[in-house]
């Protein structure tokens, strides 16, 4: 049976981190979550209100704001070193948002709940600013493109940046020829390519979207592997996360994309080529119709963020500033994993336990052996996401790898077993172990099936005799019901999410005053790079 080669590079890099003077370089690394999630009415429907005004302004507030949707509330945590410090703010605004919501939910799936087709989805509105308005087209935009069913998935993000004092020790054991932010950038990029070789990984043991409502579907064929269950309830019966699969963000529309992540250089490139080279199709659609604006331009994608990547290279971008510029200006600063379902069972979408195995597994997927990706070999890693995403339980499903084909639990022990000495690395000083356990909790998957969460919400839902959205909505509550009965809110952190809510209105009418560009300026000088 062939399996993945030893990688003794990952073997010396890691007997050299244990051995430096300082055991503790890979502690302390910055960890934040961003957290969607649609707002709905007590009955389950996607609200149609706008987004509340006590939160304050979606477009200028750091920390609560809207994706796609007017609906679709997205939560932003600052970055923390340590997983509980996130964990602890990602409840305190959680209990802050449920005190605004009124009667509304938020949804408790990636899955979104009972919607009769996309005129019911409203696509959220940033005021009546040049960037306001850009960030709204560029969503009217994605409607025409892959409609706004798909739009109304949600989804947690991680992010995640090493600590600075790893790298000049990793330059040492590495033996690397590269100093500063040239090495940095090469070291993430790194990361990059082995969570393509690795990242499925993340679907199995976390995705939590086997299942959607048919209305997911409305006036539109069902696609072949999906099985009609009770009440308007569609099943992949061994998929973990559909979501990722190509139901979801990766569909057909960027079958065709891609995006070398072999170097800066590689990446900026292909992005910039992406941005810039007209579709026919887009283009047939229009830009500027009757005076209404369909889309920001009629290009593959029309700014970096349209591309559904499963990770991302990030820096924190100055105003006015593309992502690829801020890129090419200051080097990476830290990684974005889009992978993650919503925690159907944990109320904040996330727990404590994934959050370290998160960060235990960007260790692993710097210090790994990793080659240089030709696109052939990157679109066959990326098939085995989609494999793993639509039939990850399947019985003795195996992956593509270089080596020939290899049965999933095979591989996916190899990768547990490699992050063991990352966990005790991680664990230095700390009697309690919390990464190991993290580990060993997620190891005990892989032996039995019936405990991965997508299997869990199936059972779930069987076991009740329920919909997926009965089931969605039962989840919701009591999710609402934690943080209400939840310890005293924090006076001191509420006072100043309400004083983060009352700023952002502030500066998003300051925002409104200053502009003096037409907007189809503003949006020719934002795609130009010349705004910053």
């Amino acid at each position: 049976m062939p399996r993945p080669r030893l990688d003794r590079i990952f073997e010396r890099r890691l007997a050299g981190l244990v051995n430096a003077r300082e055991r503790d370089v890979l502690q302390g690394g910055l960890k934040g979550v961003e957290r969607e999630s649609l707002r709905v009415t007590p009955d389950g429907k996607i609200a149609q209100s706008p987004h509340p005004r006590a939160l304050g302004s979606a477009l200028t507030h750091p920390h609560i704001t809207t994706d796609y949707s007017e609906a679709l509330i997205e939560l932003v945590t600052p970055p923390f070193p340590s997983a509980w410090e996130l964990q602890q703010y990602l409840c305190d605004v959680h209990q802050f948002v449920y005190s605004e919501l009124g009667s509304e939910l938020l949804w408790a799936t990636s899955m979104p709940c009972a919607i009769n087709g996309d005129a019911e989805i409203p696509i959220a509105r940033y005021g009546s600013s040049n960037i306001g308005r850009m960030k709204h087209v560029y969503r009217v935009g994605l409607g025409h493109r892959y409609g706004r069913m798909m739009q109304a998935i949600s989804g947690v993000h991680y992010n995640y940046s090493f600590p600075e004092r790893l790298w000049p020790v990793l330059e040492a054991v590495n033996e690397s020829k590269l100093r500063g932010r040239a090495f940095v950038d090469d070291a993430y990029f790194s990361l990059l390519r082995n969570y393509r070789r690795y990242g499925w990984l993340i679907l199995f043991l976390f995705g939590v979207s086997p299942a959607m409502c048919r209305t997911f579907f409305t006036g539109r064929d069902v696609p072949d592997g999906l099985e009609s269950a009770a009440k308007g309830t569609l099943i992949a019966p061994f998929a973990t996360s559909l979501r990722m699969s190509d139901l979801g963000y990766r569909n057909k529309n960027q079958a065709g994309v891609y995006v070398s992540v072999n170097s800066l250089e590689e990446y900026v490139r292909d992005l910039s080529r992406l941005i810039s080279t007209p579709n026919p199709e887009y283009e047939a659609d229009g830009v500027v119709v009757d005076g209404e604006w369909r889309q920001l331009n009629a290009n593959l994608l029309q700014i970096e963020n349209e591309y559904y990547s499963f990770i991302r290279p990030k820096r924190v971008a100055r105003s006015g500033e593309r992502p690829t510029k801020a890129l090419e200006r200051g080097g990476v600063q830290y990684v974005e994993m889009r992978s993650l379902d919503v925690g159907a069972y944990d109320p904040v979408g996330v727990n404590q336990r994934k959050l370290l195995f998160l960060e235990a597994f960007a260790a692993l997927c710097l210090l790994r052996e990793s080659p240089p990706l030709s696109r052939d070999l990157s679109e066959k890693l990326e098939a085995n996401h989609v494999l793993v995403a639509g039939r990850g339980r399947e019985p003795g499903l195996r992956l593509w790898t270089e080596q020939g084909a290899l049965a999933l639990t095979d591989w996916a022990g190899e990768i547990v077993d490699q992050m063991q000495g990352i966990c005790e690395l991680l664990d230095a000083g700390q009697a309690s172990k919390p990464y190991s356990a993290a580990l060993a909790f997620q190891r005990a998957k892989l032996a039995d099936f019936a405990e991965l969460p997508s299997a869990r919400l199936l059972e779930e839902m069987r076991r009740q005799g329920q919909s997926f959205f009965e089931v969605g909505l039962w989840m919701s509550e009591m999710h609402r019901d934690y943080f209400r009965e939840l310890y005293p809110p924090n006076p001191g952190r509420l006072d100043e999410f309400r004083e983060e809510a009352a700023a952002s209105l502030a500066e998003q009418q300051a925002v409104e005053a200053r502009d003096a560009l037409p907007f189809a300026e503003f949006v020719s000088r934002y795609s130009a790079g010349t705004l910053a």
